[in-house]
């Protein structure tokens, strides 16, 4: 290993990147870091944390009129949108030193530059410096993928809108998964005029159909808007900043502040360098890898959303941990992809893991659904109509739990010690032998009839 300058060279230092170095450095490697933008990637700068502050911030629409019933008056409560933004732009900071710390405590050199690969052992770095590596880690990650058509260019996407001069008073978001609905519900809390324009009939798709539509129905209810089989066809920019909307052919368009692409995100493999070492991608332009997360140049790995795996930021910290187990650790490992809970952070969010009932029904045929429909005390005292779902997918002849599926207040927090026995393969039993938590929303699981 002398031979090289290091023995990794990481190129992206987000999640999985960042995983990576420290345990390999941990093991007594040689480890170098390059970062064009921020320490910490996308789930940190401009991804899940500062959309989950935003979350926050604007369900207090909801806590506020709430609170009414409970015995609370507000006086003059107004919202100031900088206020919010820049302490959650603060907290990156914040998180922006303390991935930066730690990787420096172990050791890790950071390289804040764009870095692209020169060879199987070589990296250039923007600086025109070309370092050698025994190892090169790609990790950097995904990126917004915006459509194109006349005045796309006009679109935010999801790393701007923390960014915004001002709360915008109408905005429109392209797409149907979870970036859409959660913004979607972000915007509205925070009192905007929101319509989500999706080209297909069908949001959040991969997840249960009971819970979109329970989604769906709440949001409607709640003001946003929704146009489905919709496309757009341009958008104008007017003096004011204002944006002209054109969609569906239509002669007269629909203004908005702001226009949020929201359809999907794609490996962030531009300039990259690939074809300098000959590292192969799929069509969808992912880094192919194997279990091991090698490419097919021996020496070349990728983790996390630049690969065509999950793109979910704690199996990128998982595929990190097992890179470095593998390759300076003598203990090789792979992540196990199967029962990955996941959550959207729509209000009312929404939380899943294992099989829903289409996916179940095609795989095992005989199934039994348990279903619990119910409004949270919490939203039955301050007269919210509001109601939530829980579903138990089961296989029939072995009770195993195969996927449970929930919406509703809490649910992402709710569901995360449940995952955990959908994994272990336990049983609806299991659950029903478990006396209930009461009086909490999480009793539902053990009283599934």
């Amino acid at each position: 290993m002398s031979d090289y300058d290091y023995d990794l060279f990481v190129i992206g230092a987000g999640s999985g990147g960042t995983r990576a170095a420290r345990v390999s450095a941990s093991y007594g490697a040689k480890v170098a870091v390059a970062e064009e933008y921020r320490v910490g990637g996308t789930c940190v700068i401009r991804g899940c944390v500062p959309k989950k502050m935003l979350v926050y911030g604007s369900h207090f629409s909801e806590d506020l009129e709430d609170g009414k019933n409970f015995g609370w008056t507000w006086d003059n409560a107004q919202f100031d949108w900088v206020t919010l933004r820049d302490k959650i732009l603060a907290d990156v900071d914040r998180l922006n030193n303390a991935y930066t710390d730690t990787l420096k405590n172990h050791d890790v050199e950071i390289l804040l530059e764009r870095a692209e690969i020169a060879g199987p052992h070589e990296v250039k770095l923007a600086s025109g410096k070309i370092v050698t590596a025994k190892y090169i880690l790609i990790a950097t990650g995904a990126w917004p993928d915006v459509p194109e058509f006349p005045g796309s260019e006009y679109m935010s996407t999801s790393n701007e809108m923390f960014h915004l001069d001002k709360l915008p008073e109408t905005v429109i978001i392209s797409g149907g998964g979870y970036i859409a609905n959660e913004f979607a519900g972000i915007f509205n809390g925070l009192g905007s005029e929101v319509t989500v324009v999706n080209r297909s009939d069908v949001i959040l798709r991969g997840y249960d159909e009971s819970l979109r539509d329970r989604l769906l129905q709440i949001a409607l209810t709640k003001g946003i808007m929704y146009k489905f089989n919709c496309t757009f066809d341009k958008i104008e920019k007017r003096e004011d900043g204002s944006l002209d909307v054109y969609m569906d052919g239509k002669t007269r368009p629909v203004q908005a502040d702001v226009v949020l692409a929201a359809t999907g995100r794609r490996p962030k493999i531009d300039g990259l360098g690939l074809e300098n070492a000959g590292v192969k991608i799929n069509e969808k332009d992912a880094i192919i890898v194997d279990d091991y997360s090698r490419t097919n140049v021996e020496n070349i790995y990728a983790v996390g959303d630049v690969t065509d795996r999950v793109q979910l930021t704690p199996v990128a910290i998982r595929e990190g941990q097992a890179f470095a187990d593998t390759v300076f650790g003598d203990n090789p490992r792979t992540v196990d992809y199967q029962c990955i809970p996941s959550a959207v952070f729509s209000q009312p969010p929404i939380a899943s893991v294992g099989l829903t009932e289409g996916e179940a029904r095609n795989q095992y045929g005989n199934i039994k659904v348990y279903s619990s429909d119910f409004r949270a005390m919490r939203n039955v005292f301050a007269d919210r109509h509001e109601r939530s779902l829980y579903k138990m997918i089961v296989e029939h002849q072995s009770g195993k739990i195969l996927g449970l599926h929930m919406i509703g207040p809490d649910a992402p927090e709710i569901l995360q010690a449940a995952a955990i026995a959908v994994k272990a393969g336990l049983t609806k039993q299991a659950f029903d032998d478990t006396v209930a938590l009461h009086p909490s929303m999480a009793e539902e699981l053990v009283l599934f009839k």
